[in-house]
């Protein structure tokens, strides 16, 4: 299966754009430690994308705490905080990406970033110089139910104008591969943020930023 004969190629932000998800992750280790809880990095990782009251159920419930909207969005403003103030300077695109995102534009590709981070959090870590290689940018709060729901996926292949079967997704995390392939979309995964056994519902899983320049910029190929 040739992946370059797609016409659309829709990325995901954290832990595929930018390296940022080790400072997201102890940004909420900490505000989660505020309000008495320990919460495993895995776990954090598991559910990227996906943090909100009703999708981290477990997370609280393990912790032997029933979670309310209140303390949800209590742990979640305390969250972005010290992401803000400690950890945003930090981030950083992925070295490959700006080239594979330049060689993709050269080659005809539409191009999107899927994010569930709202946009205050995109402008405070994505160079504009990058986000305007992007042909549409969807963040969190323009959709009304966020990943791992397809809904993102499918407004912005829409957006782009290409049908699912024209687009494939680069996502990390099993919340952005869920809402890819219930878009209809082909999904490949990256392993950035977490080891292939937890990316198995993906179509194809790659294990760094360099063997996906060859698969989609350079006409790699799947035999």
């Amino acid at each position: 299966m040739r992946l370059s004969a797609k016409e659309a190629v829709l990325f995901d932000m954290d832990g595929v754009v930018v390296d940022s998800m080790p400072w997201h992750v102890q940004a909420w280790r900490e505000a989660f430690r505020v309000f008495g809880l320990d919460i495993p990095e895995e776990t954090l990782y598991l559910h990227e994308g996906a943090i909100e009251v009703e999708t981290s159920r477990k997370i609280f419930e393990d912790q032997g705490v029933t979670p309310t909207p209140e303390l949800f969005d209590r742990v979640l403003a305390l969250q972005r905080r010290i992401f803000t103030e400690k950890y945003r300077h930090l981030v950083r695109p992925f070295p490959e990406i700006p080239d594979l995102l330049r060689d993709l534009r050269l080659e005809g590709k539409k191009l999107a970033l899927v994010t569930s981070s709202h946009r205050q959090i995109l402008e405070e870590i994505l160079p504009k110089s990058l986000l305007d290689l992007f042909h549409f940018v969807l963040t969190g709060d323009q959709v009304r139910r966020r990943k791992p729901h397809p809904e993102p996926y499918l407004k912005a292949a829409e957006s782009l104008g290409v049908g699912s079967d024209q687009a494939l997704a680069v996502e990390n995390a099993p919340a952005g591969i869920k809402a890819a392939k219930g878009a209809g979309l082909f999904c490949v995964a990256l392993t950035t943020t977490l080891s292939p056994e937890h990316l198995t519902e993906a179509d194809l899983v790659v294990p760094d930023h360099k063997n996906l320049y060859r698969l989609l910029a350079q006409n790699g190929h799947l035999s």
